[in-house]
């Protein structure tokens, strides 16, 4: 593939990640417009999304230097270093609700309804979902580009020859095939969300986690331990995902049904 600067600095990764992240937040914007969701939770939600995305390609570098540790011997922080998905996506999430809730109450607790932010977060989660796969799909096609994040050395008919960790050589293509996962993913959770239906943040952790842990099986770069020979860092963490989209399921359920419930006549009073 071609992982050389293109201009001004720049590779083809770095230009599709800038394609991904603005589709995601026009995707964004469309859903929520679609839900009826107020311009003003739309606004702050997106800054939250930009300080996620801020504090999530941070975390991304620091997990992968953690994985690092057992292969280099100490932690260290380099330009090949490299950075790992599930990093940046644990980081990003946490720091969008370290910031979404807390300063929500502070912007929303003085309006007429002081839990709007609360009532509709996984209308949120929903509007949002469906951006976040598409911008991970663009990235992947940057890794196909950077040649990371590569499968196993193959003389199949599949391959796909690119600068790798062995060299310039034929690999399976798992970044493509990632790719066209996560397009696919993403229409299926677009056109949902455009429906007005809910329960993507659960779908999407369920359905990637699946995924994710059976495609580990076509890699072949390096991406640390965990300190289980079993499994790797990222099939361990699919794992707790796919448990912890049940758990959000039934979370989503039950904040629907709290606040789609007719109060009573004491809350009324």
């Amino acid at each position: 593939m071609y992982p050389n600067e293109i201009f001004l600095g720049l590779t083809l990764y770095d230009i599709l990640i800038c394609v991904g992240i603005v589709v995601c937040f026009w995707t964004f914007s469309y859903l929520a417009d679609k839900r009826g969701l107020r311009g003003k939770l739309q606004s702050f939600s997106l800054l939250c999304g930009g300080f996620a995305i801020a504090m999530g390609i941070l975390s991304a570098i620091v997990f992968q230097a953690l994985y690092n540790i057992k292969s280099v011997g100490r932690f260290e922080i380099t330009e090949t270093s490299g950075a790992t998905f599930y990093g940046g996506l644990i980081g990003g999430v946490a720091a969008f609700l370290a910031v979404y809730f807390p300063v929500g109450m502070l912007i929303f607790g003085k309006t007429d309804d002081k839990k709007y932010h609360i009532r509709h977060f996984f209308d949120i989660a929903s509007s949002a979902i469906p951006g976040v796969i598409v911008a991970h799909g663009f990235g992947r096609l940057g890794c196909l580009t950077a040649g990371c994040c590569h499968g196993a050395l193959t003389d199949a008919w599949y391959g796909i020859k690119m600068y790798g960790d062995l060299g310039y050589a034929k690999y399976v293509p798992v970044q493509l095939f990632e790719a066209l996962f996560l397009f696919a993913l993403f229409g299926f959770l677009f056109i949902r969300a455009k429906e007005g239906r809910g329960y993507h943040l659960p779908l999407y952790m369920s359905i990637y986690g699946a995924w994710r842990f059976f495609a580990e099986f076509m890699r072949a770069d390096y991406r640390g331990s965990v300190g289980l020979d079993a499994v790797t860092p990222s099939q361990l963490i699919s794992i707790l995902m796919i448990i912890g989209g049940v758990g959000v399921y039934f979370l989503e359920k039950a904040v629907t049904r709290r606040f789609d419930a007719p109060e009573t006549t004491e809350n009324a009073e």
